[in-house]
């Protein structure tokens, strides 16, 4: 599995792109990065994309995309897929022919540019040789990550946001993870925030890895604010967690 990292930052700043990570050129999970990363040839190729939540650092790529694809007379939908709350949410608030024109139902409802797809927590989905299966985490607003295996049975899960969870790693329960790519917002001072809002801090991170019955191979971690990255890069470090990474915008991992 090659994932491109199209955005791992936890804001929308000079040199920091929001989250966004592209599966093999045609799946991508998060767009809060897309059509200012991408060229249209590279936009053409995706065909599924999996939301986290409803969060606008995580969907904006969407209505620009639909745009592109528009003029560029692609004939096959792009699938945005994600749990009924968020699929609700960018319908009503962004596709609604007031923020942006309805592209689920343009050229027409039958053969839309957009097919929005909701998906059931637990249930896996088959798409293009991958299993990839939501589970609830815990964010301000509904919310889940992303369990994705290939044929071969490699497996990453990415929670997009989440704060401190317990259902989540109980429901993953002895399943190995070849790779977790986990989010930490916030620094330790800002703990109570960080709760409040759905987020981790470092120390907040080592407390959930300790949920976890199998530690992963790898550790990713995504989101960070920039204003408080640098602060956030030291007290990880501080925790000494083997084979754990900062993920870079625009650069390729391989699981």
């Amino acid at each position: 599995m090659k994932i491109k990292v199209l955005g791992a930052s936890g804001a929308e700043f000079p040199g920091h792109n929001p989250p966004s990570l592209l599966l093999n050129d045609r799946i991508l999970f998060d767009a809060g990065s897309l059509t200012h990363v991408l060229d249209l040839k590279d936009q053409l190729k995706i065909r599924d994309i999996f939301i986290t939540h409803a969060h606008l650092d995580h969907i904006t790529g969407i209505p620009f995309l639909a745009e592109n694809v528009v003029f560029a007379k692609k004939k096959l939908p792009i699938r945005i897929l994600s749990i009924p709350p968020v699929v609700r949410a960018i319908q009503r608030h962004i596709l609604n022919g007031f923020i942006w024109p309805n592209f689920s139902t343009i050229p027409n409802s039958r053969h839309p540019i957009l097919d929005l797809i909701k998906l059931r927590t637990g249930q896996p989905i088959r798409i293009g040789g991958y299993s990839v299966t939501p589970y609830a985490v815990n964010h301000s607003v509904p919310a889940v990550g992303y369990l994705v295996e290939n044929k071969g049975k490699r497996r990453f899960f990415y929670t997009g946001d989440t704060g401190p969870s317990e259902t989540v790693w109980k429901t993953l329960g002895e399943t190995q993870l070849h790779c977790l790519i986990i989010e930490v917002s916030f620094p330790n001072r800002m703990r109570k925030i960080a709760i409040k809002t759905g987020h981790l801090t470092p120390r907040l991170l080592k407390r959930e890895l300790s949920k976890i019955k199998r530690m992963p191979e790898r550790v990713l971690i995504t989101h960070l604010k920039p204003k408080y990255s640098r602060a956030i890069k030291t007290e990880l470090q501080g925790l000494r967690i083997k084979n754990l990474k900062l993920l870079r915008d625009a650069e390729t991992i391989k699981i």
